[in-house]
Parts: C-alpha cells; structure tokens; sequence
C-alpha cells in the first residue's frame, strides 16, 4: 500500500486526511500490545464524513496509521502544546496515557518512519498546495480531524462539538476563521476557537497567508458523528447527515471565500 492517497481536483480548497488512516505494516502492528491493536486514537469515518462535501475539492490522505507515525506533527518531534499532556512523533501512548507497544520503537524505527511516511506524505500536501495556488492564486487547506469528546489525560471535561484551530489567527485570513466560527455558532451546537486545539503542525506550517497558502483545523467531537466512541466506533448516518450539511456549508464558503482572497 502507498503511504498516501492523492485526488486531484480543480477547486482553491484541499481537504487534508492525516489521521484516518489504518494501515499498519505486518512489522510495526506485531510490535503493538493489545491495546494499541486497538488503533482507538484513529480519526474515525472522517474520510467518509466529507466525502462528496465539496466536489472539485482536492484530497490528501495518509493510509497509515497515528501509531505508525503522526504526519500531523513536525519531524523535529517538538511538541505542539508545551506544557500539556500530548502524544508525540511516533507515540508512545495512546491518548488515555495507556503504554501501546510491546517494545518501544528505537531511533532507527523513527528515523525509517519518517522516510517512508512521514516524508511522502507531507510531498505530496506541499506539492498540491503547490499546484492549487498556481491556479488560483490562493490555497485553503481544510485538514479534517476528530477525537473522542472525554480524554481526562488531554483535557478535562467534555470537548466542545466544533474545535475550530487558526494558530491563534497566524495560519489564515480573518474572514476565513469568522466565517467557520460563525457557520458553527449558527447550528447551536457546542464551539470553541483556538481552545484546545489550536491547529497541529499542518496548520501551523503550511498556513502562511501573506504567501497566498490558508490553512485551519477542524477538530470534531467523535460524539457528533459515531454511534459509539469505543469499539466498534460505528459511524451513525443520522448524525452524520446532519453534521454533513454544516461541513458542506464551510467548505463551499471557504471556496467562495478564495475568489475574494486572490482579490
């Protein structure tokens, strides 16, 4: 299996997909204990969620899995939330702080790691941020998140539905993070922005607006869409549909959003 799925559209916006993926090669997945077996900390449906939401909308998608490495954290393994419990490059415990593997993977293991995932994967995203600015002057990166709504070890309490992630307001235009803030304050549904999350490394190095590049994190409370936040972590289709008619409504914004931006 490749380590990343590209496709190609003609629309400014591109969808980013670091997290859905559950590939493990046979290697790697015989080095996890049972509980990482698991793969709780996937990004459940999320390419199924936005599938259709904007035709013309360029896709990038990592097929590997967190555990593998995280392709939405930066090679340097700098945390993103200093301070804060988080996971790292290739972690080394799920997000209840739970240890994954049977044997830890050593320097060599991450060094490879980053060659054969990490590295492909961010290509091919500079590479479409790269093409879609070319054609219309402005890139939007839109990169597609989830988590479970209860993590005691990475925050307390429940996670708001919507958690709208800008770097604070350095990764995209205003207009672009008013128009999503205000898109979800309209469903009445629980929102945050820059709470959290703030937006992980994709947002934070490739949204540069003063280079014509956007980028903003969504991070949605897996309760919003799954029937269940434990396994079998089965997709709900009542939920989701309404929750596709918001997302279609972000994204079809942000692409009229793009025109005014070359502007």
């Amino acid at each position: 299996m490749t380590p990343v799925e590209v496709t190609q559209g003609d629309s400014p916006v591109i969808l980013g997909l670091p997290h859905t993926g559950t590939w493990l090669p046979e290697e790697i997945r015989a080095q996890l204990n049972p509980r990482g077996q698991v793969l709780a900390d996937t990004d459940w449906h999320i390419e199924r969620l936005y599938d259709g939401l904007l035709p013309g909308a360029t896709t990038v998608r990592a097929t590997f899995h967190r555990y593998v490495i995280d392709a939405n954290r930066g090679a340097d393994d700098a945390s993103l939330y200093p301070g804060q419990n988080t996971t790292g490059l290739v972690p080394v415990t799920d997000f209840d702080g739970e240890p994954i593997w049977i044997s830890e993977p050593t320097a060599e293991d991450i060094a490879d790691r980053k060659v054969r995932f990490h590295a492909p994967y961010h290509a091919a995203l500079a590479a479409e941020i790269q093409r879609v600015r070319a054609k219309h002057g402005v890139a939007i990166l839109y990169d597609c998140h989830s988590i479970r709504s209860h993590i005691p070890f990475l925050f307390e309490g429940t996670l708001p539905d919507f958690n709208i992630g800008t770097n604070s307001g350095a990764a995209c235009a205003p207009r672009i993070e008013k128009a999503v803030f205000d898109i979800c304050a309209a469903t009445g549904q629980t929102h945050v922005l820059n709470g959290r999350f703030k937006g992980g490394w994709t947002t934070r190095h490739y949204g540069q607006p003063g280079t014509g590049v956007h980028a903003i994190q969504m991070e949605l409370a897996q309760s919003t869409h799954l029937a269940t936040e434990t396994p079998p972590f089965a997709y709900d289709d009542a939920k989701a549909a309404g929750l596709r008619v918001t997302l279609s409504h972000i994204l079809h914004q942000l692409a009229a959003l793009a025109a005014e931006l070359k502007a």
